[in-house]
């Protein structure tokens, strides 16, 4: 059985859902630095965008029964890997320690919306 998932107060920037529940695997889509207030792309340092990104993803993750603690991979973009570091430092701060999860980052050219870092995560639900 599927379920899709989508937050009233975090906007989309193309057509899709916030989440998918697929048995017991979650999937969560790429968050991007997106302020759920005014739906815009925060811009500026990479800690704060990296910030927003991070907490758009634990508001899916609640919202989906789930959290940090259930991350069995993700997946970062950033757009220069000059952020790399920054991005490792806050993105971490959100797992226990020696509870990271799986995770491949990528360098990519452009985000949509213009971001500088996306972060998409799969999360186990089961016993």
């Amino acid at each position: 059985m599927l379920q899709y998932i989508t937050l009233d107060g975090l906007p989309c920037v193309a057509p899709y859902c916030h989440a998918v529940r697929a048995g017991d695997f979650l999937f969560v889509t790429g968050q991007l630095a997106e302020d759920p207030k005014t739906g815009e792309v925060v811009r500026g340092p990479i800690e704060e965008q990296t910030v927003r990104v991070m907490e758009n993803l634990k508001m899916v993750l609640e919202a989906s029964g789930s959290s940090f603690s259930q991350v069995v991979m993700a997946r970062i973009f950033v757009t220069d890997f000059r952020f790399y570091d920054a991005v490792n430092d806050i993105y971490k701060s959100y797992f226990e320690a020696g509870r990271l999860p799986g995770r491949t980052t990528v360098g990519v050219s452009a985000l949509a919306d213009f971001g500088d870092v996306e972060i998409d995560l799969i999360a186990y639900c089961g016993e």
